[in-house]
């Protein structure tokens, strides 16, 4: 109780905001000041009067809100290495050697990406903005980056021709038709609801595909009071507080970079601004581009 105190004088005193990631640890949700998906934090973090943002996720969320506020100060509050595994797959090299190979195509990038994949991308998107951002950029072919499952799952709704980068979170891709058929053993026959992050098979077979937010939403207005739940278990922790007489059932999904900040890491970033997030000027303003050409083309 005394490190929570501790954090809430700090946050007065430095005009701080902290921000968690919904696949956080509990007691970090609990504490922070705004919970949710990644893009939404950070203009929850831009939008605000705070002079200091404290995010609680992986690396490129947290340099995603210092692209979108470059004057404030962002704290990434992590103990070790918290990156998502897709920020690692793709690099800049890899996307101009795909841009040769198809010179008509413009390159769409999910946000789960690092900043240097992102500056050399037409523009952003996120789980739930792909489909409109896919159909309203000026191509007919887009190489998407860096999610094989999310760009299949597009590819699906969309006419324009869809060249995937040979990417996927870890996390997500590992969920089999075998993990699914044991849950209904185990609970009977229930709705599913999985996030594109996740193959074919899986998406084929659940009743509602979309992400995290989307996810929430849907579980929330169901009828239904049991649910599979194919994302990151930190997600459980929301659909409890939003419906606690329900049960939700999870294969086994743990992303363990998310696990990675703590409530004394917090209070140390706060202390001492350990772990903010620099970036060269020239970096944030061609991610900039991306991102807001997002802003652009997700509107329909």
């Amino acid at each position: 109780m005394e490190i929570l105190k501790r954090i809430e004088e700090l946050k007065k005193e430095k005009n701080a905001i902290i921000l968690a990631h919904y696949y956080q640890n509990a007691d970090i949700q609990d504490l922070a000041d705004y919970v949710g998906d990644s893009y939404f934090l950070s203009e929850i973090g831009r939008d605000s009067d705070a002079e200091i943002i404290v995010y609680c996720g992986v690396k490129f969320m947290a340099e995603s809100a210092k692209i979108l506020s470059p004057e404030k100060t962002v704290l990434f509050p992590v103990h070790g290495d918290a990156t998502c595994c897709m920020e690692h797959q793709a690099t800049p090299g890899l996307v101009e050697e795909m841009k040769k190979k198809h010179p008509n195509a413009k390159v769409v990038t999910y946000i789960n990406s690092s900043s240097e994949v992102k500056a050399v991308s037409d523009a952003c998107c996120t789980s739930s903005s792909a489909i409109n951002i896919v159909e309203n950029i000026d191509a007919d072919e887009i190489i998407f980056v860096p999610d094989q499952n999310l760009a299949s799952y597009v590819a699906e709704q969309t006419t324009k021709k869809i060249i995937p980068f040979d990417g996927q979170c870890n996390v997500h891709h590992k969920v089999t038709l075998k993990n699914i058929e044991s849950l209904k053993e185990q609970h009977g026959e229930l709705e599913i609801l999985a996030h594109p992050e996740c193959q074919k098979e899986i998406r084929d077979i659940s009743d509602y595909v979309g992400s995290t937010a989307g996810i929430l939403k849907y579980a929330r207005e169901s009828k239904k009071n049991e649910l599979i739940i194919v994302t990151e278990k930190g997600i459980e922790h929301q659909l409890r507080k939003d419906s606690p007489k329900k049960k939700f059932y999870f294969p086994h999904m743990i992303c363990s970079p998310m696990k990675r900040v703590f409530v004394e890491s917090i209070a140390e970033a706060l202390e001492t601004n350990k772990g903010e997030v620099i970036m060269d000027q020239r970096l944030i303003e061609k991610a900039k581009r991306a991102l807001l050409n997002m802003h652009k083309y997700a509107g329909g």
